[in-house]
């Protein structure tokens, strides 16, 4: 590839040199790093040191934050395959829980400590009922128990959930796929 002047760079004269010695003097870097400046006598170029700072008592480092754990993957649904293998008998449900009749606070309590021990017991897909409310409008558990599952406390145990098939409850249940235990 050659230059627009053809093979030969232009040689800058010396008004161009000491305009242009003016100019990158009088700019600030961006960075506080080592810079190039050229020699206008010599054409001959140096590395600019940067000037020493001022030796004085040492600040104290703020304290560093502790390492949060990376929050879980997102919640995945089931596999279509899984979902039809369940709804037809041939992907069995490892554990069941009926919330009917139990307040928010009891029902959240009660969730987190069955799915916690579904997980001790390695269950892979629980079956969690929630009703579907009366009179044509969800239920407050039907509303909650989904937004239960994206909690952080529940993400840690839950890959993912989805409607359950008619023939398990329908909208009044879920199926809920367990993580695999570490350790």
């Amino acid at each position: 590839m050659s230059s627009r002047d053809g093979d030969r760079r232009r040689v800058l004269s010396y008004e161009e040199r000491v305009l242009w010695t003016t100019v990158t003097k009088a700019i600030a870097p961006l960075r506080t790093t080592a810079r190039i400046a050229p020699d206008v006598d010599t054409q001959a170029t140096q590395v600019a040191v940067k000037p020493p700072r001022p030796v004085g008592p040492k600040k104290a480092s703020p304290p560093l934050a502790p390492q949060q754990p990376a929050p879980p993957p997102p919640l995945t649904p089931l596999s279509r395959r899984m979902k039809r293998g369940v709804a037809r008998g041939k992907q069995a449900i490892d554990a069941r829980l009926d919330l009917h009749g139990l307040t928010q606070s009891e029902a959240h309590a009660a969730l987190l400590r069955f799915l916690r021990s579904a997980g001790a017991r390695d269950a892979r897909l629980v079956l969690v009922i929630t009703g579907k409310g009366r009179g044509g409008e969800p239920g407050v558990l039907r509303r909650q128990v989904p937004q239960w599952l994206g909690l952080p406390e529940f993400r840690s145990l839950v890959l993912g959930f989805e409607d359950a098939h008619v023939t398990h409850g329908g909208e009044g249940a879920l199926y809920v796929r367990l993580r695999r235990a570490r350790g």
